[in-house]
């Protein structure tokens, strides 16, 4: 598979944050989130694609890592990175500064294919996905 990597950018909003003024913790999650569901507008297979064609992928396992808080206003910069399709989605992310650069913050997430009607695992990626993902870049 080749290397599939996509930015999604952000501002930090004023919701975001917590009674320390920085971004609350559980807030990065929505992050890369928001960021995974662009990366898969930008191959062409979205969660309602996967759905259509009988298929989820819900999030079985996350690492994540703080490196620096965030604060209202900051603009961030989301690179996510396929690492796996197959047995299971393996996607890691770092988020920088969009003006510095620095990494503020780190991720892995595992999502594993299901069969939408049964919810049984799927060891091998929809067709519609390994599709979008052959000609995403060309």
């Amino acid at each position: 598979m080749k290397n599939i990597e996509t930015q999604y950018k952000l501002k930090v909003e004023f919701y975001d944050l917590d009674p320390m003024n920085v971004v609350w913790h559980g807030n990065y999650l929505k992050y890369l989130e928001a960021a995974r569901c662009d990366m898969l507008e930008k191959i062409g297979y979205t969660y309602d694609d996967m759905k259509k064609d009988g298929f989820a992928y819900p999030v079985a396992k996350m690492e994540l890592k703080y490196i620096k808080p965030c604060t209202f206003s900051q603009e961030l910069v989301v690179t996510s990175t396929i690492l796996e399709v197959e047995p299971a989605l393996s996607i890691k992310y770092v988020i920088r500064d969009a003006v510095t650069d620095k990494k503020v913050f780190e991720a892995k997430s595992l999502q594993i294919c299901l069969n939408y009607k049964t919810m049984e695992t799927v060891y091998k990626a929809p067709d519609g996905f390994l599709a979008g993902l052959e000609k995403y870049g060309k």
